[in-house]
């Protein structure tokens, strides 16, 4: 009787075992700060972002500038005039907010440039994990960089280092 039991137990455990999922956390992030490429790319798109931020910077300036005159000769001008120059400052503010969304907001130039310099260094990193996950028949890889909130990870579980080395990296 017992060895029937011992057998049934042994064959359980190894049918729990076999049918384990098998999961890992990577950080991308800290993938990614180590490619070199990466680096590049986020350094080319911050040079790029610093001087778009610098263009709509005088943009404001100007148009300080203008508010700053048009309020110091506003009693001065007839209407016709105080009703061109307003129509002169309301011109000028739309198209600074123009430039500000068309360089920075949804969709603009920023994300795009960002697509063009940071997405192929990503999809490459995406690949090796998808690599690794195939050949080491992993079901779930958690990314602990951006959003899952992982309160406690045993670090065997990370294999970050795993995917740094199928790219090439340490």
């Amino acid at each position: 009787m017992k060895k029937i039991l011992l057998t049934a137990c042994s064959i359980l455990l190894i049918a729990l075992a076999s049918t384990a999922q098998k999961y890992v956390i990577i950080d991308t992030k800290y993938i990614l700060d180590k490619l070199p490429e990466y680096k590049s790319a986020q350094a080319k798109l911050d040079d790029i972002a610093a001087g778009w931020q610098k263009e709509i910077d005088s943009l404001q300036s100007e148009l300080n500038k203008m508010y700053k005159d048009y309020d110091a000769e506003q009693v001065m001008l007839s209407d016709d005039l105080r009703k061109k120059r307003e129509a002169q400052l309301f011109t000028k503010e739309k198209y600074l907010r123009d430039q500000q969304r068309s360089r920075f907001g949804f969709e603009g130039d920023l994300f795009k440039k960002r697509q063009e310099l940071i997405k192929p260094v990503q999809d490459k990193v995406y690949n090796a994990v998808q690599k690794i996950a195939t050949t080491r028949g992993y079901d779930l890889i958690l990314d602990k960089s951006e959003g899952i909130t992982v309160i406690f990870a045993d670090p065997k579980l990370d294999k970050s280092d795993d995917v740094l080395r199928e790219l090439g990296i340490k």
